[in-house]
C-alpha cells in the first residue's frame, strides 16, 4: 500500500507524548501526579530529539548522497523535520498553558515557587548560606568569550547564560555559562517560611541570587542569566576496527556520543539577545536546528521528582504477593508443579527475587542462566546472582550493552558480575538481545529439574513497580528446551542461528515470531471468509512494521474482528470504509505505564494466546532476539483474557486511535466508568483475598 495508508512513526510518536500531556492536564488527577506527568512529558521529548529527529538529520545527509546516486528515499526527512518542528511548538505552547494553570494551583495550596528577586531577609541569609556551603564548590563559570573554542556542553544539564554589565556603561559586557550541578545538589530547595506555607526555589535561582560573590573579581554591578540547554544526536557509532574489542568499542562509542551533535536547542526567551547569537553561531546551529524559544523555567524532567509537599497525598495502590506463593515457604515448590503468571505492579517483584535468592542457597541447583536488559541501580537482581556464583553455581547473564542510555550502567555492571566470577555474555553484533528469559537447572538424585520465566519486562525491581506487565513462571519442558537454545545461540552466535531455528514452543525473533504472526492473522482471515468466526486482539508498545499493518487492514477488510491497545507509536489508520468490521484501536495511558505485549487469536475457537517481549516493529522482529510465549493454561489463559478486556472497556484513560490523530477519550456518557489499572487491580486482589479465605477456612 502506499504512503498515504500509513501514519509516519515519528508523528505518531508525538501524538503518543501529546496524551502524556492530557494527563498533566485531567484536573481530575492530583496535583502531584499532574507535576510528575509535564516531568514524564519533558523526558520523552529530550530522548525523542536525541535520538528520533537526530536520526532525520542523518538521514539528510545520506539522502543527499543517495541523490547524486537516484537512489530513492522512502521518507522525505526534510517534510518530516519541519511538521515535527510544528508540532513540537504547539505543544510547547500547551506545557506552558498547563503549567501556567498548576502554578496557580500550587499557590492556592500555598506551595510558592520563590524566585531569587521574592526572597525576605530570612531566606536570602538562607539562600547565601546555602550557596557557599552546599552550591559554591560545584559551580564552575566558562568565561566563553575568551575561549577559542565552546567548551563540551553536557547534553542532559542546564546552563545559565550569564551577561555581565556596568550600569554606567552599555559598551562593557561579558558573557559567561554556568552548569547548574542538579546531579550534585538537586533542583529543588525548601526554604524557611510561614508555618502552613511551603516555599520552594530551584537550585538555578539561588546561583542567580548569588551571581555578584561568583564574579566579584570582576567588579560588574548588574547581572543577567537566562536558562538554556543542548539536546545531543545519542546515536552510538561503534567502529570496525577489528583490533578492539566489543566493549572498547561501547566505550568509545559512549565517549563520542559527548560530541554529538546538537539537534536542539532551548533557551528562555528573555535571554540577551546578544548573548543568543553567540551561542547559536558558536554551537553552529541553523534555522533547522531547532532553535525552540520558551519560559524561564527548561528540564522540567526533574520535577518526576517535585519534593512531596502536598496535602493530598498520591497515594499509590500497594503491590501484593501471587495467591499461588500465599502460605508456602518456597517458590520454586510451586512453580516446578504448576504454572503461574504475575502481573506487575499488581503481583510484587519480591516473588522473582525470591526464585533467584532460592536457587542462589539451594545445594541442588547446578547453573542460573538469565538475560539483562535493564537493571535498576542497586539492583537485587544482580545481588541475588553474585550469592549463586559465590555458592559455587554456574552464572550466566547476558548483558545487553546496547540498551540505548544503559550502555555505562551495563559496562558497570559487566566488571562487577566478572569479578565475581559470573560468566557475561555481552550479545551479538548489530543485534540487541530483548528476550527476558531465565533457567535455573537443579539436579535431585537422578532427576534434572528444569524451571524459570518468560516476561514482557526487565528485570528491574523500581520500574517493576510502575510498568505494567506481566510473567509466565514454568518448568514446562518444551519451553524450558526453547530456552537452553537460545541461550546456546547467545553462546555461539559465530556459528549461526540453527540452535534459534530449532525452537519448537517459543516464538523468537529473528528467525520465526514474524512468520508465525504472519500465519496466525492469515488464519483468521481464512475463517472470516468462510464465514468462521474470527478475531485478533493484540496489545503491544509500538506498531509500525508496514507488513503486519497491511496484514490487519487485510483482516478487517476480510471481517475479522481486530481490537488494538497500543500504548505509543502507532501508524495504521484504523478507519477505512473498506472494513466489514470495524477496528478497535485504543491507547492507555495512565499511572503505571503499560509496557506488555499480548497476543490473542481466535483459532477456530481453539484460541491462541502469546506474551511477548517483542513489538511490531522492524528493528524488534528483524534485528532483535526476542521470545514470545504461548499460554497454554487454560486457567491462566482466561486471567489473562480478563485483564485484557477490562482494558479494552476503559473509557476513562483510553484515547481513540483515530485517523486524525485526535486523541479524544473514549465516550463514557450513560456508561459505567471504566478505569483499567483501578478495576484490574480489584480484579486480581479479589482473587488474592479469595485465596486467603480459603487458606483460613481450611
Amino acid at each position: 500500500m502506499s504512503k498515504k495508508h500509513f501514519i509516519q512513526r515519528d508523528i505518531s510518536w508525538l501524538s503518543f507524548n501529546a496524551r502524556v500531556l492530557q494527563e498533566a492536564n485531567d484536573p481530575n488527577e492530583s496535583l502531584q501526579q499532574r507535576i510528575r506527568f509535564l516531568g514524564i512529558f519533558s523526558n520523552n521529548l529530550d530522548e525523542f530529539f536525541r535520538v528520533r529527529v537526530a536520526t532525520l538529520k542523518r538521514m539528510i545527509e545520506f539522502s543527499e548522497k543517495r541523490k547524486k546516486l537516484n537512489m530513492h528515499m522512502e521518507v522525505d526527512p526534510h517534510k518530516v523535520l519541519d511538521e515535527i518542528q510544528t508540532i513540537v511548538l504547539q505543544q510547547q505552547n500547551e506545557f506552558d498553558r498547563i503549567w501556567k494553570g498548576i502554578y496557580t494551583e500550587l499557590k492556592n495550596e500555598k506551595i510558592l515557587l520563590v524566585d531569587e528577586k521574592s526572597l525576605n531577609k530570612e531566606q536570602q541569609k538562607f539562600v547565601t548560606t546555602f550557596f557557599e556551603e552546599q552550591v559554591r564548590s560545584n559551580v564552575i563559570p566558562l568565561m566563553i568569550e575568551s575561549l577559542p573554542q565552546l567548551p563540551y556542553l553536557r547534553d542532559k544539564s542546564i546552563y545559565l547564560g550569564v551577561v555581565m554589565s556596568k550600569k554606567d556603561s552599555a559598551y562593557q559586557q561579558k558573557y559567561a555559562l554556568i552548569e547548574v550541578p542538579v546531579s550534585a545538589v538537586g533542583r529543588f530547595i525548601q526554604l524557611p517560611c510561614k508555618q502552613g506555607e511551603h516555599n520552594i526555589i530551584l537550585l538555578e535561582d539561588i546561583i542567580r541570587f548569588n551571581l555578584p560573590a561568583i564574579f566579584s573579581y570582576f567588579e560588574y554591578d548588574h547581572f543577567d542569566a537566562h536558562i538554556f540547554k543542548v539536546t545531543k544526536d545519542a546515536e552510538i557509532d561503534l567502529d570496525s576496527d577489528v583490533s578492539t574489542t566489543f566493549v572498547e568499542k561501547i566505550e568509545k562509542g559512549l565517549k563520542n556520543r559527548r560530541k554529538g551533535k546538537p539537534v536542539r536547542f532551548v533557551y528562555d526567551k528573555e535571554m540577551d539577545a546578544g548573548l543568543l547569537e553567540h551561542l547559536i553561531r558558536r554551537l553552529s546551529l541553523t534555522r533547522k536546528s531547532n532553535i525552540i524559544p520558551g519560559g524561564r523555567i527548561h528540564n522540567y524532567r526533574h520535577f518526576m521528582d517535585f519534593p512531596d509537599v502536598f496535602t493530598k497525598k498520591n497515594t499509590r495502590r500497594q503491590s501484593f504477593t501471587h495467591p499461588a506463593f500465599q502460605g508456602t515457604t518456597r517458590v520454586t515448590d510451586v512453580i516446578v508443579k504448576q504454572d503461574v503468571m504475575l502481573h506487575f505492579p499488581y503481583h510484587s517483584f519480591n516473588t522473582l527475587i525470591d526464585l533467584l535468592r532460592e536457587a542462589a542457597m539451594d545445594p541442588h541447583v547446578n547453573s542460573i542462566k538469565i538475560t539483562a536488559y535493564r537493571l535498576a541501580e542497586n539492583s537485587k537482581v544482580i545481588n541475588a546472582l553474585i550469592n549463586a556464583a559465590r555458592n559455587g553455581k554456574q552464572v550466566v547473564v547476558m548483558l545487553e550493552l546496547k540498551a540505548r542510555f544503559d550502555e555505562e550502567a551495563n559496562l558497570e555492571w559487566k566488571e562487577i558480575l566478572e569479578q565475581e566470577g559470573v560468566q557475561v555474555l555481552l550479545g551479538v553484533p548489530k543485534i540487541k538481545v530483548h528476550a527476558k528469559l531465565c533457567i535455573i537447572k537443579k539436579r535431585v538424585g537422578n532427576t534434572t529439574i528444569q524451571y524459570g520465566f518468560v516476561s514482557t519486562g526487565n528485570l528491574n525491581e523500581k520500574t517493576a513497580r510502575v510498568y505494567g506487565d506481566h510473567c509466565l513462571l514454568t518448568s514446562n519442558r518444551n519451553v524450558m528446551a526453547d530456552i537452553n537454545r537460545i541461550f546456546h545461540y547467545l553462546s555461539n552466535w559465530k556459528t549461526g542461528t540453527l540452535a534459534l531455528t530449532q525452537c519448537k514452543t517459543l516464538l523468537v525473533c529473528p528467525v520465526n515470531m514474524r512468520k508465525q504472526i504472519d500465519a496466525h492473522i492469515v488464519r483468521e482471515i481464512k475463517n472470516a471468509k468462510a464465514k468462521k468466526a474470527a478475531s485478533i486482539t493484540v496489545k503491544l508498545n509500538s506498531l509500525s512494521d508496514v507488513h503486519l499493518i497491511n496484514r490487519l487492514y487485510e483482516a478487517a477488510t476480510a471481517g475479522v474482528e481486530v481490537k488494538l491497545i497500543v500504548r505509543g507509536i502507532f501508524c495504521a489508520l484504523s478507519e477505512n470504509k473498506k472494513f466489514k468490521v470495524p477496528m478497535q484501536a485504543i491507547s492507555i495511558v495512565d499511572e503505571y505505564l503499560e509496557h506488555a505485549r499480548v497476543m490473542l487469536f481466535h483459532n477456530g475457537g481453539k484460541e491462541k494466546a502469546f506474551l511477548s517481549s517483542a513489538d511490531w516493529m522492524v528493528r524488534n522482529l528483524d534485528h532483535r532476539v526476542e521470545a514470545a510465549i504461548p499460554v497454554n493454561n487454560e486457567a491462566i489463559k482466561q486471567e489473562l483474557k480478563d485483564i485484557i478486556h477490562i482494558q479494552l472497556r476503559d473509557n476513562v484513560k483510553a484515547r481513540i486511535l483515530d485517523n486524525e490523530l485526535s486523541n479524544n477519550y473514549v465516550p463514557s456518557a450513560g456508561k459505567k466508568k471504566v478505569r483499567s489499572q483501578i478495576e484490574t487491580y480489584l480484579y486480581l486482589h479479589q482473587k488474592t483475598l479469595k485465596n486467603i479465605n480459603e487458606i483460613s477456612s481450611n
